[in-house]
Formats: structure tokens, C-alpha cells, sequence
């Protein structure tokens, strides 16, 4: 990468970071505006334009950047290889500390933005996102019936809908604002749910 390329990317993830700290506040992406943005990251707004086309392109990869953010940092967990009960524990730790990060505005505009008929991209993204998440989680259960730690008695698909369930309680700000302080009862209560019985 050649030094203009180099200042390019750096504009970019400036730019990115401003519309990042603008959106993830009370107000969301209801007031955000490309003059606040330019002055934030101090460049200008035809840069911008350049490199997003729009607001709404912004918006949307700071959306992406944000979830790509989480799924790293879930695979850098289990690439660990630790034991099943510890893996869990981060992998729940991952979760809160992302939902602790960000204002409850930026959570609920970024499931709007999922839920968007007309933006297809970013829903594929999502739908894709959730496809790793949950093989992440697959490849976990399978570690864990090897340690002895899950039931055999468990299917996948079951495993998978109990996980599922337990994900979008705890993606309830009024769940995930409480629930820090608890992650390593929640994940023992998780894991004593599915292990093997006496």
C-alpha cells in the first residue's frame, strides 16, 4: 500500500469511527448528518461522499464493521481452544461486553436496519452473520459432548433452539443492562441445563 492509499484508509476509518461515536448515542441514526460527521473526523464532506456514496452507505458499514467486530472476537475465543465451560463463559463475555459498548438507540436502530425489506445487502450480512454464529456455537456443543460436559440425549437442532432462545432474551437491553455482573452464573446455569445427569 503506496502512501496516498494509506491516507485514504486512515480518512476512512476516521470517518468510520466519528459516524460510529455520532450514531452510538441517544439520538441514533435519526439525526445523523454528514456535516457533523466531516467535522467529527476532520476531513471533508466530498470525502465522504467518495468513499460511502451516501449517508445511508455509512450507515450501513458502520453497522457491518460493528457485527464483524463481535464475530472476530467470537472466533478468537474459540480458535483458544479451551475447555468447553471456559469457552462459554468468553463467548457470553463477548456478547455483553459488544451490548455494553453500545447505547440501547444503536442496538435498536441496527435491528431496524435487519429487519429493512429493502435492504437486502445488509440482511444477507445479518443472515450470514447468524449462519457463522451459530456454527461457532455448534462447533462449541460438539467440544462439549466430547469433554463429557453436554448430553448426548441433546440433538443439534435442539442444542441450537435452546441457545437461540437464550441469545434474544439476553439481546433485551432491559436483560443485557442487568446481566453483566452475572455472566459467569448465567453460563453455569446454561451448562448445568445440558450436561449430562449424575
Amino acid at each position: 500500500m503506496d502512501g496516498f492509499e494509506r491516507r485514504t484508509e486512515e480518512k476512512k476509518k476516521r470517518v468510520l469511527q466519528a459516524a460510529f461515536d455520532l450514531i452510538n448515542s441517544d439520538t441514533g441514526v435519526e439525526n445523523l448528518t454528514i456535516d457533523e460527521v466531516a467535522k467529527k473526523a476532520n476531513v471533508g464532506k466530498t470525502s465522504i461522499f467518495k468513499y460511502f456514496g451516501s449517508k445511508e452507505n455509512l450507515i450501513h458499514e458502520v453497522f457491518i464493521r460493528s457485527m464483524e467486530e463481535m464475530g472476530d472476537n467470537a472466533k478468537k475465543v474459540m480458535a483458544k481452544n479451551a475447555p468447553f465451560e471456559e469457552t462459554l463463559i468468553a463467548m457470553s463475555q463477548v456478547k455483553i461486553e459488544y451490548l455494553d459498548k453500545i447505547n440501547k438507540q444503536f442496538y435498536l436502530d441496527l435491528m431496524k436496519y435487519y429487519t429493512k425489506k429493502e435492504d437486502s445487502g445488509f440482511t444477507r450480512m445479518m443472515e450470514d452473520y447468524t449462519k457463522q454464529s451459530f456454527g461457532i456455537m455448534l462447533d462449541l456443543f460438539h467440544r462439549g459432548r466430547k469433554e463429557g460436559k453436554v448430553d448426548l440425549k441433546y440433538s443439534d437442532e435442539f442444542l441450537m433452539l435452546y441457545f437461540q432462545a437464550i441469545i434474544e432474551g439476553i439481546s433485551n437491553p432491559l436483560i443485557y443492562e442487568k446481566i453483566m455482573p452475572y455472566t459467569a452464573e448465567w453460563t453455569e446455569m446454561l451448562v448445568k441445563g445440558i450436561a449430562p445427569k449424575k
